[in-house]
């Protein structure tokens, strides 16, 4: 099945333990060093650098430093549900181009999309539910979702390692 990100299709390849211990390592300390995910491992620490490498160059992971929008003054988080009449690819690429949305994904069920948008306080978000999202061709309607508390969030996804 093929994936597609940044308009470039992506093919799904195998992840041997390796790979995936690395991952998971990598979700838990983003910041650890080649010596220590070597000694963990047991490669050397050029091989497992080859390695990250080839993870990171073929978009099978990203290292990037993760904020509590609270601690960067973006106080709303939200997240949209939109129906969609028409394509529903065209829309979502709209709405991928919009800086205060972050999170977009075509879905099954009551809503065609679901985005989060993360702003500074109410006005803002008013701001790019009314100015920004409902003027997209295609957007039927919004039902917002305002996050009252975050209880969980976290990067490190299934169980990587067998």
């Amino acid at each position: 099945m093929a994936d597609e990100r940044d308009g470039e299709p992506r093919t799904p390849r195998g992840l041997d333990e390796t790979d995936r211990t690395l991952i998971s390592l990598l979700q838990r300390d983003g910041r650890a060093s080649f010596t220590a995910l070597a000694k963990a491992v047991g490669l050397s620490e050029g091989a497992v650098r080859q390695r990250v490498q080839r993870l990171l160059r073929d978009g099978t992971m990203q290292i990037v430093a993760v904020t509590d929008p609270l601690d960067v003054d973006l106080a709303r988080q939200a997240m949209v549900g939109i129906k969609v009449s028409g394509d529903l690819h065209a829309v979502a690429e709209r709405l991928s181009a919009l800086d205060d949305v972050h999170y977009v994904v075509l879905c099954a069920g009551g809503f065609d999309i679901l985005i989060e948008v993360i702003c500074r306080d109410d006005d803002h978000l008013l701001q790019v539910l009314n100015d920004d999202i409902r003027g997209i061709e295609g957007i039927v309607s919004t039902e917002t979702f305002v996050y009252l508390k975050l209880a969980k969030q976290t990067y490190a996804w299934g169980a990587l390692t067998r």
